[in-house]
């Protein structure tokens, strides 16, 4: 009887233990759920930042082509004044030494 008595109790330890386990299973399934939920939550989140930042390097990438741009159509207005300038210059040149051969 005493093996049996033994047997019996063992058995119970052990149904014990297979409810613990059962219940941990049942938290950690509901844990899972919950990492799966804020995992998705997570993913939508980097799928907004990286729409996000194409747009940023979009207009980045546009701004610099304008920038561009109007630069390079700057540095032409410069120069062009420049040569107007000094076309003035050397006209007013000339006059002054045509005026001083006058007097």
């Amino acid at each position: 009887m005493d093996e049996c008595d033994s047997l019996t109790s063992e058995n119970c330890m052990l149904k014990d233990v297979c409810a613990e386990i059962k219940k941990d299973i049942k938290e950690l399934e509901h844990e899972n759920k919950i990492l799966k939920s804020e995992k998705v939550d997570l993913d939508m989140k980097h799928l907004v930042l990286h729409d996000d930042l194409n747009k940023v390097k979009e207009t980045l990438s546009l701004k610099e082509e304008a920038f561009a741009t109007d630069f390079a159509k700057l540095k032409n207005e410069s120069l062009e004044l420049k040569q107007s300038v000094e076309s003035i210059l050397d006209g007013n040149s000339k006059l002054l030494n045509k005026l001083n051969q006058v007097e």
